[in-house]
């Protein structure tokens, strides 16, 4: 009986806690429910020009979307190859 009852105490402190923490937490302003990011003080409204701004460079930029058009290029071929044979290969 002195087991029990020491559980149940602990249950409840445990969920009144819980409660507690949970309705302590207002510190965001949401746009909409589950949208609640907010920068951190001294984050900039505009991102270019600033520390922050990742500044990609073209050639790089280039390479990516080269890569992507040689992927749907493979992808078409596989395609073609696949309808005239019926098998898939890679």
């Amino acid at each position: 009986m002195k087991l029990k009852t020491i559980a149940v105490t602990c249950s409840a402190l445990m969920m009144l806690s819980g409660a507690s923490a949970v309705m302590a937490y207002d510190g965001t302003k949401c746009k909409a429910p589950g949208d609640c990011w907010e920068a951190k003080p001294g984050f900039p409204d505009k991102i270019k020009g600033s520390k922050y701004d990742p500044k990609h460079s073209e050639k790089e930029l280039n390479k990516q979307d080269a890569a992507l058009k040689a992927m749907e290029k493979r992808n078409a071929e596989r395609v073609e190859q696949f309808k005239k044979t019926g098998k898939w290969v890679y």
